[in-house]
């Protein structure tokens, strides 16, 4: 029933000093739907997967805002994450009310990974099983975090986390160098190829993701299907015109160790 002895609480260390219950919940973001962010100096993208469960229902919403300068994408309990995106819109609210300033994202981010701290350390309470990923815009720039079940917050140039998040990361790794100089559009783009990688060959559609933007004089939004869907076929284009010049390259890129998946 058990993995073992030592994971039927979250305060119970094991004889490897590891946490079972906290390790089970890392292992919840694992299963969700894969979430991207990457971000330049002005600007910050998200994007994430939300398929529906069936063709009769609607699909679950992975991307809330939280303020005007910030935003949050998840992958996970969607319940939790729900639960957490109105924790931060809500500390967003009393610091505005407060001190009559935007609060900086750095702060957030570190209140949120308290409270998710507090959970790995309570026998009456349960890690939350959802790994966000925080997109904001302060005076010190573009930020992109990443808040781990854990307690962990760890901030990126890029990221992507969920089920088969690795062969996004595998994009990312490649093409990081360019996001700090890259523009909005360049950005949002790559955030789509991201998304492509993590699709295991399936059709990428407007239907199937989201994606919101934050920048320097543009208040964190999600983008709408027709915009989504444009950029998508322009890239798409773009992409197939090099084919036939790389191919060799081309097959190396698509090889299973270039582009491992996780599920």
């Amino acid at each position: 029933m058990f993995r073992n002895q030592y994971d039927t609480d979250v305060t119970t260390w094991s004889p490897a000093g590891r946490l079972f219950q906290v390790e089970y919940a890392m292992e919840a973001v694992k299963q969700g739907s894969a979430a991207i962010g990457l971000r330049s100096k002005t600007h910050v993208v998200l994007a994430s997967v939300n398929k529906a469960n069936s063709e009769l229902s609607s699909h679950q919403k992975k991307i809330f805002k939280v303020d005007d300068h910030i935003g949050v994408a998840i992958a996970g309990l969607t319940a939790d994450g729900r639960v957490l995106s109105r924790y931060l819109r809500s500390e967003c609210i009393n610091y505005s009310f407060t001190y009559e300033s935007p609060l900086p994202v750095g702060r957030l981010v570190v209140q949120l990974a308290d409270k998710a701290q507090v959970c790995t350390q309570r026998s009456w309470k349960r890690p939350y099983g959802v790994g966000l990923l925080v997109a904001g815009l302060d005076e010190s720039g573009a930020h992109l975090y990443y808040n781990c079940p854990s307690g962990n917050y760890f901030e990126y140039q890029a990221f992507a986390i969920g089920s088969r998040s690795q062969a996004a990361k595998t994009y990312l790794e490649r093409k990081f160098k360019t996001f700090m100089s890259s523009s909005r559009e360049d950005l949002i783009k790559d955030a789509l190829f991201a998304i492509k990688e993590t699709l295991q060959g399936e059709k990428l559609t407007s239907s199937i993701c989201t994606i919101a933007v934050l920048g320097v004089g543009e208040p964190f939004h999600i983008m709408d299907q027709k915009s989504i869907q444009e950029l998508i076929e322009s890239s798409e284009v773009k992409e197939d015109e090099p084919v036939a010049d790389q191919g060799t390259a081309m097959q190396e890129d698509q090889s299973p160790e270039a582009a491992p998946m996780d599920i």
